[in-house]
């Protein structure tokens, strides 16, 4: 008997190279950071590795869009694919966007929720936001440089040029050096890409068909009991699902899960016939001055332990009266589980932290003493950064002694804030991916 051999799926990487639309760039910086990423192959087979989970739904959106494909490929120069990767300028996520930037295309951030890092959420918001800027200026060059510069720089440079009867088009521009090397790594990704045996490279192999598919969370979840469901590794379900900053998933918070195609229907299927609990933590509201020692002792925790699932400082040694996440003791009944820490500054609240602004004339020691820290905490607490310009945010968490007096201050910076929110939940965070050959991504 002859059997027929399985098809091989076809390779997303010739898909995205059919598809590159945008125009060549003559910089010697291209050519620097060929050599960079040809001196660097453990990395790039590590990008294109964690790429593999995103490249089909990425490049699916910019096709729709009728975009060039090398703005696919723009997550291995902001993150390189990594979804928990955060920036010095508080950016987060594999299109790494700032919290403001983030808010206006709709991705709410909260204490139990980060959609910039949606997958599905912050790639339908940077595709958007990359169109508004082709539209605005005219070439994906710029609209690039925009996207990592901004867009109000873009045009002051542009009008600059203009008073001075220059060009203003990306190359003429004077930009900072990380937006002038922005379009260039872009570039010499895309040449990589184009033929990675030039540069001594592999690329991890990418199937041109879907890796994940978006299932209903009707229900609050721990995140260790739905990888289980779903029978794939804690470290697989966080890749696909990086937003969720606790160990609880709430439904309110997110509308779908994002799992491999293959284990949907295990998910669904052991789901439904489960008898475990779904939810094994609990609100406890501490009370102000209570020491994270003692509660975590209480509740079988280790301090470590309740830290990392409540956000707590390494600085922070006793409570301000916040509301904690902390495990349901096995004789206990599983009480009702409501969302809490619901708004952007509870988690200030829960750092005993201040953001401030710096003003001219700052330096470390000015900030320290201001705020009653030491330098070394200051440094911590900003990935270590030393380097001051004025209008940039620092954060301060406050030492305990001296956190009590400036609740005040946080509180009414937490009513501004309310106001001002806006609640609406993005579109594209509650819609359910579907596969391409139903011609829609939406």
């Amino acid at each position: 008997m002859i059997v027929a051999p399985e098809p091989v799926p076809e390779d997303l990487w010739q898909r995205i190279r059919n598809g590159y639309g945008m125009n060549e760039l003559n910089s010697p910086l291209i050519k620097r950071h060929e050599k960079w990423y040809a001196s660097h192959p453990d990395y790039v087979l590590r990008m294109t590795e964690r790429g593999r989970r995103y490249l089909f739904y990425i490049v699916e959106e910019v096709e729709r869009r009728g975009m060039p494909m090398e703005i696919a490929l723009l997550p291995m120069i902001e993150s390189a694919f990594n979804p928990g990767a955060n920036s010095v300028a508080s950016a987060s996520g594999i299109w790494q966007f700032i919290p403001s930037t983030g808010k206006h295309f709709g991705m709410e951030q909260n204490w139990w929720h980060d959609g910039r890092r949606d997958i599905i959420g912050a790639t339908n918001g940077a595709l958007d936001y990359l169109q508004k800027l082709h539209d605005q200026f005219g070439d994906w060059e710029l609209a690039l440089a925009a996207y990592n510069w901004g867009e109000n720089a873009v045009a002051r440079a542009q009008a600059k040029n203009r008073k001075l009867r220059k060009p203003t088009d990306y190359s003429h521009l004077r930009m900072p050096r990380e937006t002038q090397n922005y379009v260039p790594k872009l570039l010499a990704v895309k040449n990589i890409v184009s033929d990675p045996a030039r540069f001594g490279l592999i690329l991890s192999d990418v199937p041109d068909e879907p890796y994940f598919e978006a299932v209903a969370a009707n229900q609050h979840m721990d995140v260790k009991i739905a990888a289980e469901l779903a029978d794939i590794s804690m470290d697989e379900f966080i890749a696909l699902n990086p937003s969720h900053n606790r160990p609880v998933i709430l439904q309110d918070t997110s509308n779908v899960l994002l799992l491999p195609v293959d284990k949907v229907e295990t998910f669904r299927s052991n789901l439904a016939k489960t008898n475990l609990r779904l939810v094994s933590w609990q609100p406890y509201e501490s009370k102000k001055g209570e020491r994270f020692e003692q509660i975590a002792a209480h509740f079988g925790l280790s301090i470590s332990e309740l830290r990392s699932a409540n956000g707590l400082s390494k600085y922070a040694q006793e409570s301000n009266g916040q509301t904690l996440l902390v495990p349901i003791k096995d004789e206990e009944n599983a009480v009702q589980f409501a969302a809490f820490n619901m708004h952007p500054t509870a988690v200030a609240e829960m750092y005993g932290a201040v953001r401030y602004t710096v003003r001219r004339g700052d330096t470390i020691s000015t900030i320290a003493r201001k705020f009653h820290v030491s330098q070394a905490q200051l440094r911590d607490a900003n990935h270590g950064r030393t380097f001051l310009r004025v209008g940039q945010h620092f954060n301060i968490v406050l030492s305990d002694t001296h956190r009590h007096a400036r609740t005040r201050s946080v509180t009414a910076t937490k009513a501004k804030s309310k106001k001002n929110t806006n609640t609406r939940k993005s579109a594209s965070m509650k819609v359910a991916y579907a596969p391409r050959q139903s011609g829609q991504s939406n």
